[in-house]
């Protein structure tokens, strides 16, 4: 059975890490970006609308990453959890799950619910807007709904996050991201604030990323895969560097 946040957890959360739901969150982490647009942890609830599975079909994107029992995968921007607790079961007690977000009241929202829901299998990981710090040898990552309202609005150089993202993956290991189409339609950011699907293949070329798939299967949104561009330079964590 799936479990979702209540209004009354909401404001648990809220309370438990000292933000007002209508304040000022992270201002030491804002002033340092070039745009300052962080998702506000008082808007925890719009993360959590009841319909989200539906249109945006978490065990397929999943299946698309290959990602299994026991695999070991990031959660890139991982807000108050929503997917990072799909992944925990996915993966089971063999596995791990490294959720990462640049606001610490987004990383103990995260705590709360791994432990509300009783999974033991997720760490929470504190990153910076260019670097999300991630352990090596990771099976799969996953950036979504990030990539064009954060990343663009908060990131100085999306093509260096991107490049510490493919140096924390296993040699076979995915990159998946999801964000919105910008055909239009459904729940997402609006028009203006999206991404050509096109801009973001550009930037994981940069990175050392190859294009492994294009998905179609989301109503509003799309999937791209990428793997490690096997003509890049060896990284340190490859035998023989």
């Amino acid at each position: 059975m799936e479990l979702m946040y209540t209004q009354q957890d909401l404001w648990l959360v809220l309370v438990m890490v000292g933000v007002a739901m209508a304040g000022p969150v992270a201002p030491a982490v804002a002033q340092d970006l070039p745009h300052a647009r962080l998702f506000l942890p008082s808007d925890l609830g719009l993360l959590e609308g009841p319909d989200r599975s539906l249109w945006q079909k978490p065990d397929e994107i999943m299946d698309a990453l290959n990602i299994a029992d026991g695999s070991r995968v990031a959660d890139v921007g991982a807000g108050a959890g929503w997917f990072t607790v799909r992944l925990a079961r996915r993966v089971g007690p063999n596995g791990r799950v490294y959720a990462e977000d640049i606001q610490q009241p987004m990383l103990d929202a995260i705590d709360y619910r791994v432990r509300r829901e009783g999974l033991t299998n997720v760490d929470t990981v504190p990153g910076t807007p260019e670097d999300p710090t991630l352990p090596a040898g990771l099976d799969a990552v996953l950036i979504v709904d990030v990539y064009a309202e954060v990343v663009y609005a908060e990131v100085a150089d999306p093509v260096l996050l991107l490049t510490h993202i493919a140096a924390a993956l296993k040699p076979q290991g995915r990159l998946g991201i999801v964000d919105w189409t910008k055909e239009g339609g459904g729940p997402g950011i609006p028009m203006d604030q999206r991404v050509a699907a096109a801009e973001v293949i550009d930037d994981a070329a940069a990175a050392g990323l190859t294009l492994l798939s294009h998905e179609t299967f989301l109503t509003y949104q799309f999937l791209l895969v990428f793997g490690l561009d096997q003509r890049s330079p060896a990284r340190a964590d490859e035998p023989g560097c």
